[in-house]
């Protein structure tokens, strides 16, 4: 019987079975995450319902609805009537895209003629094994319509149509938990019968690693896939608190020799090639490698959690990441036991917690170390170690007695408990030798072995397209080959395929994490009893955070600040500008009125008007009114804007770090330099705008002063007080020179020569630079320093007995008389009114500002991180935040883990429930390997 009247016998029994069912119930089409899976077709996500009788309800977890078979049979049958012509469709389709392809290769030029005509031959070629592909797929949809036929208890008639009866046991044991031998289907009902037909029927675009699993093995799997990623979210956060070997959960290590294929499998899994490549040793730290299944959600991405460069969507990228902090270990050591950390989000990966390692080597390099094998070995031991599971890779072309994987195993894991063996390149040996070490007793692990053929096939030629996602072509090539070798088939009870080590992986781990589960309970309990015992002994129950010890030290701070405010205000800036002024009065008098310094030993010149009769001198003395006159000027227009703003604004800023050093901030550089920082920046931006202000204002005592008695008689009382300090600071500056030259004995010889040559007694020869009269030049130096001084003190005595006379009593008859006294009213005057602008336009601006800018540096303008890492720059208060972060992720913990053990006896019981209801003697379809089966 030809293969159209087949399918068109099959339709006809499915529509008249269906018009014979009165009501047209519906069936669930259900595979993992509610999707319909086809693998020559597009995916199809159906609409969300309620689970089918004998699910499990787990919080989040998908679900679907049901579809109406009435609206899916005519299509259906559509399909089947029109699948005879679809390998004759495929083929013009074909020649369709090659000569639409040959048109495009046509700009190329001729030099790429014999390479197009090289490319035409093979895709013909391709062309026909994909018409034979077809052809075959569609015999194995015709025999599995056939047992399902049987299934369903079908008349005589039917079963004849496909040919004489089966044995009628199901295909399984493929390793992928679909089914085992021994297991018996239940008795379909009716939408169950139709599904099945239909699922029969279309078996021509379904590959042998589909999941023909039951809805309540669907829920099971889900549930494996729950309880997987909240036991990695727990993992993640225990790794955050690091303090104990016993609060780590299980991973799977991967190990195996350089070039068994280690990275080939790892990206099958991912469906992107990510891990660094290189001819060379490129793997040089560990990989802690997060799959995180983001169902719902189409972006794939990276992210390093240490390096904080956010979400990476380019996984080339991703490599040359890897790479980059894998050859910056450097050469002499090779290899580095520090983790490189990367979590991997995307729909297309399983839940699932993977450690890649350096692969082992047999021969050191010449520009390698000697000891890098043993390092590479001690390092793979430090992961290996229990409770993680083993995945050991090895080459189908290498002899498992010379596994290098399998030996490391065998050495923390004599009896391959937790050992899973991976075997690559299957397509590299003969079918029947691939097959016997799938089934090697001879070294047998209790996890058994996955023979895959991992690497992506090299695709040439013209017509390559490339594609993103790898897992479909691994799967694709996969199927390939071991479909076409019957030592692979589901019956033979091997586990093949990197969709099979997936699931295995995902069991596994779930399995073992589970199994830890109570003891990671009792650890985490022990650990919170001693965080919870530190917490309340050293730091009596004290409650902190970052933010509330930032807060706090903020507080304190503008209290102080406050407290200086109100202490430092108009009469404290009164008395620095008028001490600055004072000395600029004094260092006019001693430029215009007093004595010069003694700059060369020499005759000193004769003064033609001394200091001696300036008190006989009146208005009439032109010398000394325009000394005075000059001395008022150079006061007035010495930028008194400018002085007195720098003055006030270094005042304010020395007292600001002044209580930076008396805060909490003295041990914090970063708050210190954000608070000096601020102030610096107020004080900047009104300085200008102030010191014009106070110009502006002083203009008219550049013109005229107007002085009455009162001040008169004040600013005598000053003057005399500033002569007085300045008479007391050169003597002090004295007796310090006659220290350093050795006595007053030596001090009065040396004074006395140059007394004798100023007088002109004693004719030096030469400037003295070498030295004169039996003194060293150092020592003229310091003598002349003495005679100045000197002088400069007797004219202040003398300037003080002046200022007590009658003639400085009044401004009248002591305006040019006592330079001192009038000098210092200007300058009593001119800080008077600067006092008053400076008040206003910058010390009250900057009182107002400066609080406010430091809410904006140090309060809300923080990020987390940043108002973290202030904190921890003080240690006490980076080991109280250190325990009370482990007391409140360990109570976190505690929770998750307690939640997943109420699932678990929930589960547990629904187990035994079902078990109980189920007594009778059926048994479930597609394995009993469960989401909750303990290792």
């Amino acid at each position: 019987m030809s293969a159209r009247n087949v399918l068109s016998a099959a339709t006809k029994l499915q529509m008249q079975q269906l018009a014979c069912a009165g009501s047209r119930r519906n069936f669930h089409a259900l595979t993992r995450n509610g999707i319909l899976r086809n693998t020559a077709g597009p995916r199809i996500r159906l609409r969300e319902g309620e689970w089918p009788p004998g699910a499990y309800s787990i919080h989040n977890l998908p679900a679907v609805r049901t579809i109406s078979f009435a609206r899916v049979l005519p299509k259906l049958a559509t399909k089947l009537l029109t699948l005879p012509a679809m390998a004759g469709g495929a083929t013009v389709a074909g020649l369709v895209y090659i000569q639409y392809q040959a048109q495009q290769a046509g700009t190329y030029a001729l030099d790429f003629a014999r390479r197009t005509g090289e490319s035409v031959g093979g895709t013909a070629s391709s062309l026909f094994e994909s018409a034979k592909t077809i052809a075959d797929q569609t015999w194995i949809g015709v025999e599995r319509t056939k047992d399902s036929a049987k299934e369903l208890g079908l008349s005589d008639w039917m079963s004849n149509i496909f040919g004489s009866e089966g044995t009628g046991s199901e295909s399984g044991g493929n390793g992928n938990g679909n089914g085992g031998p021994g297991q018996q289907p239940p008795k379909p009902s009716r939408s169950n019968a139709a599904a099945a037909v239909t699922g029969a029927a279309l078996g021509y675009s379904q590959s042998p690693e589909d999941d023909l699993r039951q809805k309540e093995q669907v829920a099971r799997d889900d549930q494996m896939m729950m309880l997987t990623k909240k036991m990695i979210e727990i993992r993640n956060i225990l790794s955050q608190v690091g303090q104990s070997g016993t609060l780590t959960l299980p991973s799977i290590v991967v190990i195996g020799s350089q070039s068994s294929g280690k990275s080939s499998v790892l990206e099958a899994i991912v469906g992107h090639e990510f891990l660094p490549k290189g001819s060379n040793m490129v793997t040089r730290r560990p990989i802690e490698l997060t799959l995180i299944n983001t169902p719902g959600i189409n972006t794939e991405y990276g992210e390093f959690a240490q390096l904080g460069l956010g979400k990476i969507t380019d996984f080339s990228q991703i490599q040359k990441t890897l790479t980059d902090l894998n050859l910056a270990v450097p050469a002499s050591e090779c290899v580095s036991d520090d983790p490189i950390r990367l979590s991997i989000y995307s729909p297309n990966v399983p839940d699932l917690s993977l450690i890649d390692l350096p692969g082992y080597i047999q021969v050191v390099g010449s520009d390698q170390p000697l000891e890098l094998k043993q390092k590479i070995s001690d390092l793979c031991d430090k992961y290996i170690q229990p409770p993680n599971v083993i995945l050991a890779i090895s080459a189908a072309d290498v002899d498992l007695a010379n596994s290098t994987a399998l030996r490391a195993s065998r050495r923390v894991d004599p009896r391959g408990e937790r050992t899973i063996g991976v075997i690559t390149k299957m397509d590299l040996v003969e079918a029947d030798r691939g097959a016997s070490i799938l089934n090697d007793k001879k070294y047998p692990l209790r996890l058994g072995y996955v023979g895959v053929v991992s690497k992506v096939p090299q695709q040439t030629g013209l017509f390559t397209r490339n594609t993103g996602n790898i897992t479909s072509i691994v799967t694709k090539n996969e199927n390939a080959y071991f479909t076409a070798h019957s030592e692979f088939s589901p019956d033979s009870g091997l586990a093949v395929g990197t969709t099979t080590l997936r699931k295995k992986l995902m069991h596994v781990l779930e399995n073992t994490m589970a199994a830890s589960l109570q003891t990671t309970i009792d650890a985490i309990r022990l650990e919170l009893e001693e965080a919870s015992y530190e917490f309340k002994v050293q730091y009596n129950d004290r409650p902190l955070s970052a933010d509330s010890y930032l807060a706090e030290a903020l507080d304190a701070f503008k209290h102080s600040f406050k407290a200086f405010a109100e202490t430092f205000g108009r009469p404290q800036v009164r008395e620095l500008l008028k001490a600055e002024l004072d000395q600029r009065v004094l260092d006019l008098l001693a430029q215009r009125y007093w004595n010069k310094p003694i700059t060369e030993l020499a005759a000193s010149r004769p003064d033609l008007n001394p200091l001696s009769t300036l008190t006989q001198s009146g208005e009439e003395s032109t010398y000394w009114t325009r000394q005075l006159d000059a001395s008022s000027s150079a006061l007035t227009k010495l930028g008194i804007g400018r002085l007195a703003t720098t003055v006030t604004a270094n005042a304010l800023q020395s007292h600001i770090e002044d209580l930076i050093a008396k805060s909490t901030f003295a041990t914090h550089p970063f708050a210190r330099d954000a608070i000096a920082n601020a102030a610096s920046g107020i004080l900047n931006e009104r300085f200008y705008s102030t010191s014009d202000q106070v110009e502006n204002c002083i203009k008219p005592f550049k013109y005229e002063i107007d002085i009455d008695d009162n001040e008169w008689v004040k600013s005598r009382q000053m003057a005399a007080k500033s002569l007085r300090r300045e008479l007391q600071e050169c003597e002090m500056a004295e007796k310090s020179i006659t220290d350093a030259i050795g006595g007053k004995r030596k001090v009065k010889d040396v004074v006395s020569f140059i007394d004798r040559i100023r007088n002109g007694e004693v004719v030096l020869e030469g400037d003295g630079s070498g030295g004169a009269g039996g003194f060293s030049a150092l020592l003229l130096q310091k003598g002349r320093e003495a005679v100045f001084l000197r002088d400069r003190a007797e004219i202040i005595r003398m300037r003080l007995l002046a200022l007590k006379s009658k003639t400085c009593s009044s401004y009248a008859s002591g305006k040019y008389k006592c330079p001192e006294v009038f000098l210092d009213v200007v300058a009593d005057k001119l800080t008077a009114t600067a006092v008053l602008f400076l008040n206003v336009e910058l010390l009250s601006e900057f009182y107002y500002h400066f609080p406010r800018e430091l809410d904006a540096r140090l309060g809300k303008g923080l990020s987390e991180k940043e108002v973290d890492k202030f904190a921890r720059e003080d240690g006490r208060v980076a080991s109280h935040l250190d325990v009370i972060r482990k007391k409140e992720l360990l109570e976190l913990v505690l929770e998750k883990c307690n939640s997943l053990k109420g699932l678990e006896d929930r589960v547990n019981r629904d187990d035994r429930a079902r078990k109980s209801s189920n007594s009778s003697g059926s048994s479930k379809k597609g394995g009993s390997s469960g989401g909750w089966k303990w290792l």
